[in-house]
């Protein structure tokens, strides 16, 4: 499969039409582009298109194909760049990084920081998801590092820790009854409609520490991040599990965060590939996290 037909494909996805991808966008006679696209279906074994008179859509195999075809053009776009930036004197390039939402963010930002005083044309690239969502993006070679909150899978990666940790309690209205309590407890959390993340719903950790089963909760919703789980909570649909100093609780907000006592709190760490073969400025970062992260210590 050549990266060629790859850009076909997409062309055609993208304008729904073999005489307009032919014609406006890939320059090619339409005979040559449906040769090559019957072609492609033939190689991998699937129909991608279902073809009429007024456009052309892709079938459910062809959504899944796009999905991998852009991926592969995304990393090649980032190979091509990196590589032409290496030959450069002067550190320039980009680094890929992916987190989960968590305050100790603000950790990989001041490692950044610290690294763009010494090589300022080097651009960051930041991707917000679960660990999931981030460890398909490092696996696939579209992220350098992954921030991620435990507890997760580990043992593929190399990884550091990071000198935090991370508050669980539940995120409600102001004028919810838990809101006036100073904790919540899980028997606090029965019978009320609850929002909770799609990592911590399949975390058998999380349940164990939390010392309930989560399926036996009222669950009316999962969330992949913070901001649009909140807007349910400000709805007054339930209250979302959540991790504390996300999102702003104070002054004229509409929302509060109480822990959960006995208190339950999460590690976070920073992983990347096993063996990696980094680019100089993915280098660099790793550079400036381990010397923010020694300057932690030595405050410690």
């Amino acid at each position: 499969m050549e990266l060629r037909t790859l850009k076909y494909f997409l062309a055609v996805a993208e304008q729904e039409s073999f005489s307009q991808a032919a014609n406006n966008v890939l320059f090619v006679t339409q005979p040559t582009l449906s040769r090559q696209m019957q072609e492609l279906e033939e190689e991998i074994g699937a129909q991608l298109f279902v073809r009429s008179n007024k456009k052309t859509t892709l079938t459910e195999e062809g959504l899944r194909f796009k999905k991998r075809a852009q991926e592969i053009m995304e990393l090649v776009k980032h190979t091509q760049k990196e590589f032409a930036e290496s030959s450069k004197e002067e550190i320039v390039g980009d680094v890929y990084i992916g987190g989960g939402e968590t305050k100790a963010f603000s950790i990989i930002a001041a490692a950044c920081k610290r690294m763009q005083k010494e090589h300022p044309k080097i651009c960051l690239h930041i991707t917000s998801g679960n660990a999931q969502d981030v460890t398909e993006k490092l696996d696939q070679g579209l992220l350098d590092f992954g921030l991620l909150v435990e507890p997760v899978d580990k043992s593929k990666y190399e990884f550091v820790e990071l000198p935090a940790r991370d508050t669980w309690g539940l995120l409600v209205r102001k004028d919810h009854p838990l809101a006036k309590k100073g904790f919540v407890t899980v028997r606090d959390l029965e019978n009320i409609p609850l929002l909770t993340s799609r990592q911590v719903m399949m975390s058998r950790e999380f349940s164990g520490q939390l010392g309930r089963d989560l399926n036996s909760l009222n669950i009316i919703a999962t969330y992949n991040l913070i901001y649009n789980a909140s807007v349910f909570v400000e709805q007054g649909l339930g209250a979302a599990i959540s991790l504390e100093g996300l999102l702003n609780t104070g002054g004229k907000s509409k929302l509060a965060f109480v822990p959960f006592t006995p208190l339950r709190t999460s590690g976070l760490v920073v992983v990347w590939k096993k063996n990696p073969v980094f680019s100089k400025p993915a280098a660099q970062f790793l550079r400036a996290l381990k010397a923010e992260l020694e300057s932690h210590s030595i405050k410690a």
